[in-house]
């Protein structure tokens, strides 16, 4: 059977049509999906026992099945693991932060894009996760974590598992469904989409229309020392990411994060913060602002690195801050769990080996 949520409301509107039903069932339909995201038909009590039973024929809701879930230490984080109707795994994090709840949600089971730190990557790309399984992470987490309904998410990061630009096509039609106001609609702006640095997919976004903020998984300032961390570099150039990363600002007008994850002895040095100064001021005088994440790196058990450790990454901080360089370091959450982008499918992966 075909799953139902990916469907947009147009889409909805045909479907009903073709069962001889008025076009408002279509967003009735759409109401129970994405608004009180229910996972069974006979749910939908205002649609008629008929339409009811042809949809259940021809369709399901809910492509996940929670498989298993981690809970940190302070209760912050939680970590899902989620079946998938073809037997493949993905994984999505929930997190409790003072501005409110979000998630970080995968676009693709596993990944091709071979970051050198990243357990996402190993075993490489399965295949790209469809919008309702994108959608579905989303309202899944919520039903589990709000069973009263008093609560909900209000953040969501397109930056677990997978390249979201290697899955355009069903990013882009996920965010229209996610920020649409006749159903989950939530906030454009409070949503981050993160990228390697797909200078294509950059320019594609910023004509969609979509104000998504845009984080880009730097790493390190210069092609060489990015090339040796994410291979995925070599054939895309700062020069050419850079370039598209101004376009995009000048187009949306929306700063751009650059994501940094500290790793030991690798990209931590004062060689490499000043090449980060540089690179950063030269952003800055071409118009584009941008803002720097540190992130202390999730070690991997497959992966030779390791994180830096807390004088490091301070000391990297001070060189930014000295500078004038807009600079945060990510607090460090999920303590006690598999954090790290697909640590935990790598994991239940092996038992099954």
């Amino acid at each position: 059977r075909k799953q139902i949520r990916g469907y947009t409301i147009r889409e909805l509107e045909t479907l009903v049509s073709n069962y001889g039903e008025k076009p408002f069932r279509a967003k009735q339909l759409y109401g129970w999906l994405h608004v009180k995201r229910v996972n069974d038909f006979d749910d939908m009590t205002n649609l008629s026992k008929e339409l009811r039973e042809k949809l259940k024929e021809e369709f399901t809701i809910d492509p996940l099945t929670l498989a298993t879930k981690q809970i940190s230490n302070d209760r912050a984080t939680i970590k899902y693991l989620f079946s998938l109707r073809d037997g493949e795994t993905l994984e999505c994090v929930w997190m409790r932060h003072d501005f409110g709840d979000s998630i970080c949600i995968s676009s693709q089971v596993g990944c091709r894009m071979g970051c050198s730190f990243c357990a996402s990557t190993l075993g490489g790309l399965v295949r790209n996760l469809d919008v309702s399984e994108m959608l579905s992470q989303i309202y899944d987490v919520e039903v589990d974590r709000y069973p009263d309904g008093e609560g909900h998410i209000s953040n969501c990061i397109v930056m677990g598992m997978g390249e979201p630009f290697d899955n355009y096509d069903n990013l882009i039609s996920f965010l229209k469904m996610v920020t649409d106001e006749k159903g989950r609609n939530l906030s454009a702006r409070s949503i981050t989409v993160s990228t390697c640095g797909i200078e294509e997919g950059i320019r594609r976004l910023s004509e969609e229309n979509i104000p998504v903020t845009l984080a880009l998984s730097l790493h390190a300032a210069d092609d060489s020392l990015r090339s040796q961390i994410m291979p995925i570099a070599k054939s895309h150039p700062l020069d050419e990411v850079m370039r598209a990363c101004r376009e995009y600002f000048s187009k949306t007008g929306r700063r751009i994060t650059w994501e940094y994850s500290m790793i030991q002895g690798v990209n931590d040095t004062d060689e490499a913060a000043d090449k980060l100064v540089y690179l950063a001021r030269q952003m800055r005088e071409a118009g584009c602002p941008v803002h720097i994440n540190l992130i202390p790196l999730n070690p991997v058990k497959e992966r030779d690195y390791r994180r830096s450790d807390e004088d490091s990454v301070n000391r990297f901080k001070k060189i930014l801050e000295k500078n004038g360089i807009n600079v945060t370091i990510r607090r460090e959450m999920g303590g006690g769990i598999d954090a790290a982008c697909g640590q935990l499918r790598n994991r239940e992966r092996r038992k099954r080996l």
